[in-house]
């Protein structure tokens, strides 16, 4: 079995048993930021870990968790498992932000979420208020197609047989088929209403995602990566439109960034040298009660043309 790279901070079990492993780079010092980071679907957290310690490098303690399914995590999708974006959304992020704050509670906290992880960080962020200084959303867009350019109807077409499979075979075989993980049935429906519609509409959610989206008010680094066809720049944007109240900041890192090295949506997490410094400089600005520059104005609702299908 692989030894994890990290040690363990804590385990947490949400309403319905399901369990999650929260890992920590810790810095020595009580007081320094603490960044959780939340993985993209099918992405398990030890993938993160050249993340990981280039931003404990930058002076900052980094802590991981594998989101719901995956990992560590438990229970492996199958038939009769049952969870979605809720789940995530309502339970499993708040409990993995409480046991950070009982472990860091002099430390200001971070979110720093990849694809889904980003999206369902914020959405968790704009449902529950946590104390967090600020949300960064790397590589993380609106998955609704019409902001994916010439790739959208394609993408369409595999949400509508990603939801046929998971249905006949109980879950998404995502490693074996080329999209995703081992995915539950019913994440991978929210995946595809997202997909459709441009909205984050969850049967049975307790809240109204998009109206709390609208106004949360809190930073947003949001980051594009080039050569990345999952969130090109418009699916960011499209994004970063539904928060109508929060101060965003956006940005795309660029291969001249990277040193010159090659980008994707995911070769990010390796080739990370000019994120990462630009993460721990937003990181320090928010935590140090100032409010990081701008670069680009905020991204407003009103200021985007896209229409949501």
């Amino acid at each position: 079995m692989r030894r994890p790279p990290f040690p363990r901070l804590a385990e947490v079990t949400a309403p319905d048993g399901a369990r999650l492993t929260v890992r920590a780079e810790a810095r020595p010092e009580p007081e320094a930021p603490v960044v959780v980071v939340l993985p993209a679907m099918g992405t398990a957290a030890r993938h993160y870990t050249p993340l990981v310690r280039a931003l404990h490098g930058q002076g900052l303690s980094v802590v991981t968790t594998d989101l719901r399914g995956h990992g560590e995590s438990v229970p492996v999708p199958a038939r009769g498992v049952r969870f979605g974006y809720r789940e995530i959304v309502e339970h499993d992020i708040g409990a993995v932000l409480d046991a950070v704050e009982r472990a860091f509670p002099d430390a200001p906290r971070l979110l720093l979420g990849h694809s889904l992880g980003g999206q369902l960080g914020l959405v968790h962020c704009a449902v529950f208020r946590p104390r967090v200084a600020g949300v960064a959303l790397v590589a993380a867009g609106s998955a609704w197609y019409r902001t994916l350019g010439s790739h959208g109807p394609r993408w369409l077409a595999r949400s509508h047989l990603s939801v046929a499979g998971a249905g006949l075979l109980g879950y998404w075989p995502g490693a074996r088929l080329g999209f995703g993980g081992r995915e539950s049935a019913r994440l991978m429906r929210d995946w595809a209403r997202q997909m459709r519609t441009g909205r984050y509409a969850v049967p049975g959610a307790h809240h109204d995602y998009e109206s709390a989206l609208r106004s949360l008010d809190v930073p947003v680094l949001a980051v594009d990566v080039e050569h990345d066809p999952l969130a090109p720049p418009r699916a960011v944007d499209h994004l970063c439109g539904k928060l109508r109240s929060a101060r965003v900041e956006r940005w795309t890192y660029a291969r001249g960034d990277a040193g010159g090295r090659e980008l994707d949506h995911f070769r990010w997490i390796r080739h990370n040298r000019g994120l990462v410094a630009r993460l721990g400089a937003w990181a320090s600005g928010l935590t140090a009660g100032s409010s990081p520059v701008r670069s680009t104005p905020p991204v407003r609702a009103g200021e985007r043309k896209e229409h949501e299908g």
